[in-house]
């Protein structure tokens, strides 16, 4: 397995869209499109791959001083419970390390929340911050 950095256009968005959906995320390859423009304005996209297989991707936004958000990491379901989506994370993480703010917004689910309190985050439910979102 290795990891890389993403250019959009060096990868064949049917195996963005496979990843995409073996995670259940169905809402993001509704419109190709969308998912690729997004991908291609983000600040990072990190993938993992076994051979010529897309086993996993970090992708982040933000301005990479002040603050950074990490928007997705999709793990394929064969490949979880490997380190490869807290080697992503960790890659990430060291590569803002001079960035104070580090947020990500995900589902509570118990194996959610080791990941990340593992990987060094604090929910913000246990802590003195309070977090806000808006959904369409």
């Amino acid at each position: 397995m290795n990891t890389k950095l993403l250019d959009i256009r060096q990868i064949d968005m049917r195996k963005v869209e496979k990843l995409y959906n073996d995670a259940g995320w169905s809402a993001y390859t509704e419109d190709l499109d969308v998912l690729e423009s997004a991908l291609t304005h983000s600040l990072d996209v990190i993938t993992a791959w076994e051979d010529e297989e897309l086993i996993g991707l970090i992708r982040t936004v933000g301005d990479g001083q002040t603050i950074l958000y990490i928007q997705d990491i999709l793990i394929m379901k064969s490949h979880r419970d490997k380190g490869i989506g807290s080697m992503l994370l960790q890659e990430v993480l060291e590569k803002y390390k001079h960035v104070r703010q580090k947020v990500l917004l995900t589902e509570e689910a118990r194996n959610v929340r080791h990941f990340y309190e593992k990987n060094g985050f604090e929910s913000c439910d246990r802590g003195t911050l309070v977090a806000f979102a808006r959904f369409k």
